[in-house]
Parts: C-alpha cells; sequence; structure tokens
C-alpha cells in the first residue's frame, strides 16, 4: 500500500510540476511578431542567425553585422524602417527559420517587408569570404542593405 501511495504521489508531483511549467516562457513567444505600428508598413529586417553551439568566427559574424548595421544605419534603425534580429535556430519556435530561408549554417539574411508581408529575402552568404577582411564585411553587408532599403 506504500509502495501505491508513493507512486500515486510521485505521480501527481510530476503532472502538477510539468503543468506549472507550462506557461509561454519568453522563448516560446513568437519570434517574428513585430511592433504594430510596423506590422503593416514596409521595412528591412535584417537577421542573424545562429544555433547553440558558436564558435570564435560565428561571435564574429554576429559582431561584424550589428557594427556594421548600427554604423551605418543610425536613421534607419531609429525609424523602424531596418530591423536588426539576432535568432538562435536551436530555441523551441525557431526552428521553422530554417525551412523558410533554407539554412545550413550560421547566416545573415536580409528580409524586404512591404504591407506587413515578405516579398523577398536574400542570404548574405559572402561574410563567410569576409570574415578575414572587416572593411570588405562592412561594405558587403551596408551594400546589400541599402539595396533593400531603397526597394522599401
Amino acid at each position: 500500500m506504500r509502495k501505491y501511495l508513493f507512486i500515486m504521489a510521485s505521480f501527481l508531483f510530476f503532472i502538477g510540476t510539468v503543468f506549472a511549467m507550462g506557461g509561454v516562457s519568453k522563448q516560446d513567444a513568437p519570434v517574428n511578431a513585430v511592433p504594430a505600428r510596423v506590422a503593416s508598413g514596409n521595412r528591412v529586417v535584417a537577421y542573424y542567425f545562429h544555433g547553440n553551439f558558436r564558435c570564435p568566427t560565428c561571435h564574429k559574424l554576429e559582431q561584424y553585422s550589428k557594427e556594421a548595421i548600427e554604423a551605418n544605419f543610425k536613421n534607419e534603425l531609429a525609424s523602424e524602417k531596418l530591423e536588426f534580429r539576432v535568432i538562435n535556430t536551436d530555441e523551441r519556435g525557431n526552428g521553422h527559420f530554417v525551412n523558410d530561408y533554407q539554412l545550413y549554417t550560421k547566416s545573415l539574411v536580409i528580409s524586404l517587408v512591404k504591407g506587413g508581408k515578405e516579398v523577398k529575402s536574400k542570404n548574405l552568404a559572402k561574410i563567410w569570404d569576409y570574415v578575414g577582411n572587416k572593411q570588405k564585411f562592412f561594405d558587403y553587408v551596408t551594400e546589400e542593405i541599402r539595396n533593400y532599403l531603397k526597394e522599401s
């Protein structure tokens, strides 16, 4: 009888714990949700995608991407015509990005959004070629984003 009560108590504790943890956490919130004020507008979104494992080069890709965007697009970031997002594709709810953008490694993807809908995107794959040359990296990222901003 004691064994039965112990098993039953353990089971109820387990179920209670599962339900208590079942609320929506910050990482479960939709990553691609945007503020209502820009949801229907035109903008460019620059996504840096990574997974849980990150080598020094992967960190440098993110750092350079962020620096290039913040240095060259202050006004566009402030006016929300450009948005920079860092997304871990290994986190719950973010796996769809791998299929959406055909990702196979850490990537910087720019997305043109018009009327609240993505109309085109581009994976800036040459960031891997230019990670050893900060100026070429910055020039490449800046030019690609400028071209997308012209269309927004």
